[in-house]
This record gives structure tokens, sequence and C-alpha cells, in this order.
């Protein structure tokens, strides 16, 4: 007689908790910052190809060098936000982003 095996069945929330941090701590907020800054990475670069540009092509549309370029597409620099919108430009791209306010009051001094 064959043993059932039961499986748990546990979502992606409770595993990034357990194993990087709850939500809020710093741990996953710097998370969670590193995977939007891949996921624009990928957007730029998928725009890219299928507007069939090199990556050096793309830098003299928006007055950067290439290497600027492929530091984007890599998520390895942080880039500044008009060089972001300058490359959505050239591409052609339509922009969204989503602002999210924190249940955080704002003092003035």
């Amino acid at each position: 007689m064959k043993k059932k095996i039961s499986l748990k069945t546990i979502s992606l929330e409770e595993v990034t908790n357990k194993h990087i941090g709850k939500r809020g701590s710093a741990k996953r907020e710097a998370f969670e910052q590193e995977l939007r800054l891949d996921l624009l990475g990928e957007a730029i670069k998928q725009a890219r190809k299928d507007r069939h540009l090199t990556q050096e092509e793309l830098g003299d549309l928006v007055g950067v060098k290439k290497a600027q370029i492929s530091k984007l597409e890599n998520s390895l620099t942080d880039a500044r936000f008009e060089t972001i919108i300058k490359v959505f430009k050239a591409l052609n791209a339509k922009i969204n982003f989503n602002v999210e306010l924190l249940q955080q009051k704002v003092k003035l001094a």
C-alpha cells in the first residue's frame, strides 16, 4: 500500500515574511526597493528590444553613453528620475507611477 504524502501550501507572502522579513522592516523595504529597480530595468530593456534599438542607439537618443543604458537595464545604478523619464520618452513609452502615502503624520518645522 502506498503511503499518502500531504503537502502544505504556503503563500509567497508567508515565505517572504519568513526569509526576508515582515512588511515595514528595514530588510524587507530594501528587498522590495531592489525588486522595483529590477522590474524597471527589465521594462527598459524589453521596450528597447521591442523598438529594435541597441543600447548605444538608445543612449544617443537620450544623451547618455551605452554604459549608462546597460547599467539601467541591469539595475546596477540608481538613475536620476529625469534620466528614466528621458529613456521612456525616447522609447515612446507611456509611464505610470503609483505613489502610496503611508499612515504617518508629517510635521512641519
